[in-house]
């Protein structure tokens, strides 16, 4: 059973660890402009790696589904690359996002588009496993 979801619980334990990577960036951040918790206003380097890190965490939920159910339903290989490739665009996101706010554009679409792709391949492998003998 392990080896069938190996590679989904090693791309869940890499997102978990960028979560905690921007999280980090949050209290850097904090520290350097002096912005005391519970304040999300402050110096604008400050406002945009908060606002990096709030978005990235909002969708992380909804990538860690799509990615466990595509991969035990379509393909655990595909479904983890599609989710590697995911986190590195949310790092670099993350990365654009810290030094201007349009930096973050092109690699928010990427990640959209993988996304949508994950959620194509979770509804393809429920479809086949729900109609398919």
């Amino acid at each position: 059973m392990r080896n069938q979801i190996d590679l989904l619980a090693a791309v869940t334990v890499l997102g978990v660890l960028e979560q905690a990577f921007f999280l980090l960036q949050v209290i850097y951040a904090r520290r350097k402009h002096k912005v005391s918790p519970p304040e999300t206003r402050g110096h604008p380097e400050f406002e945009r790696i908060f606002r990096a890190q709030v978005n990235c965490s909002e969708y992380f939920p909804i990538f860690i589904s799509l990615l466990w159910v595509a991969g035990i339903f379509f393909h655990q290989g595909v479904a983890a690359v599609c989710g590697l490739l995911y986190l590195y665009t949310r790092f670099k996101y993350f990365q654009g996002y810290a030094v201007e706010a349009q930096g973050r554009l092109r690699p928010l679409y990427a990640s959209a588009w993988l996304l949508w792709l994950l959620l194509g391949l979770a509804v393809a492998g429920l479809l086949a496993h729900f109609l398919l003998p």
